[in-house]
C-alpha cells in the first residue's frame, strides 16, 4: 500500500492550475501549426498565425493564453492500492485557490443566483475515479466559458440514429459560430444516462488530440463528424476557411434501450489542461 500526503497533491494541482493558464501542451500546438499550414483561407491563416504568436508569448511570459481562466475541473484517479493522508476533496481545492493566488490568474467563480464572486476561483469540480495501482492520476481542465456556454446534452430518441447523433453534433457548433473562439476540440459522449454523457464528453477532452476511439465505429463516427464540421463551418474564429474543428473525440456507454442521450462539450482553440502522476511512497 502506498501513501500519498496531501500536501502533494495540493503543490501538484497549484502547479498545474498555473501551468496550464499560460503554457500550451505540444499536442495542439502541432496541431494548430498543421491547421495553418493546409487552411485555405488566407485571413483564417493569418489569425491561426497570431493564435501561435499569443501561445508563444504567453509561455515565454508566463502569462496566461486567455483572460478568461476559466472554472477548475479536476478528473482525479485514485489507485486501489493508495492511501491518501488526509482530505482529498480539500487538498484539491487548496491547490486550485493556491494556483489562482500566486499565478495571478483571474477569479471568475461566483455564486450561481447572488452572482457574487467567491474571490478564489473556489470550488472546482471534482470528479472521483478508481483504477487498479499504486498511483493517483490527477487530470486539470481549467474550463473557459466562451466555449462551455455553447455545449449542449439532447435526449435523442434511438430512433435518431447515428444520423440523428452527427446532426445534433455538427448543429451545436455551428450554432456556436465564433463564441467558442475556433478551431476547437469537440468532445461528445454518446450513452449511459442523462448525467452521465456530458462526463463522458468532458472526459474525452483528455484524449491526446486527435487520437482515435480504439473502437472502429466509433473511430468512423468522429472522421465523419470532423469532416462534416471542416466542410460547413464557420472556420477560425468565424472567419472561414476549412478549420472550424482540430479534431473530434467520442466516448460511448451502454444506455437504456429507450434512450440514446448525446452531449457535446465543446473546448476552445487553447485547449488548456495538465496531467500528473503522483507514485506514492
Amino acid at each position: 500500500m502506498k501513501i500519498i500526503e496531501v500536501a502533494e497533491i495540493t503543490e501538484a494541482v497549484k502547479e498545474m492550475a498555473i501551468e496550464a493558464a499560460c503554457d500550451l501542451e505540444p499536442d495542439i500546438l502541432e496541431a494548430l501549426v498543421a491547421a495553418r499550414d493546409r487552411e485555405s483561407s488566407p485571413l483564417a491563416k493569418d489569425l491561426l498565425d497570431l493564435l501561435l504568436v499569443n501561445g508563444d508569448i504567453a509561455s515565454r511570459e508566463k502569462m496566461p493564453v486567455c483572460q478568461d481562466t476559466g472554472i477548475s475541473v479536476a478528473f482525479v484517479s485514485v489507485g486501489n492500492d493508495v492511501t491518501i493522508n488526509g482530505d482529498l476533496e480539500d487538498a484539491v481545492q487548496e491547490g486550485v485557490r493556491q494556483g489562482y493566488e500566486d499565478g495571478y490568474l483571474r477569479k471568475s467563480v461566483c455564486d450561481p443566483l447572488t452572482r457574487k464572486n467567491t474571490t478564489t476561483n473556489t470550488p472546482a469540480i471534482v470528479h472521483l475515479e478508481t483504477h487498479s495501482g499504486s498511483e493517483l492520476k490527477i487530470f486539470y481542465l481549467p474550463k473557459g466559458c466562451g466555449s462551455e456556454n455553447m455545449s449542449r446534452l439532447q435526449m435523442l430518441p434511438p430512433s435518431a440514429g447515428e444520423a440523428g447523433i452527427v446532426d445534433f453534433v455538427c448543429e451545436t457548433v455551428f450554432a456556436a459560430g465564433p463564441n467558442p473562439c475556433p478551431p476547437l476540440l469537440i468532445g461528445v459522449g454518446i450513452g449511459g444516462s442523462f448525467e452521465k454523457a456530458p462526463i463522458l464528453a468532458k472526459r474525452s477532452l483528455f484524449r491526446p488530440l486527435g487520437e482515435h476511439h480504439g473502437r472502429q465505429d466509433v473511430n468512423d463516427l468522429e472522421k465523419i463528424i470532423l469532416e462534416r464540421l471542416n466542410e460547413e463551418g464557420q472556420g477560425v474564429e468565424g472567419m472561414g476557411g476549412n478549420n472550424t474543428a482540430l479534431a473530434v473525440h467520442v466516448e460511448v456507454f451502454p444506455s437504456h434501450i429507450a434512450s440514446l442521450p448525446v452531449a457535446v462539450n465543446i473546448q476552445c482553440h487553447a485547449h488548456r489542461h495538465k496531467e500528473r502522476i503522483l507514485p506514492g511512497r
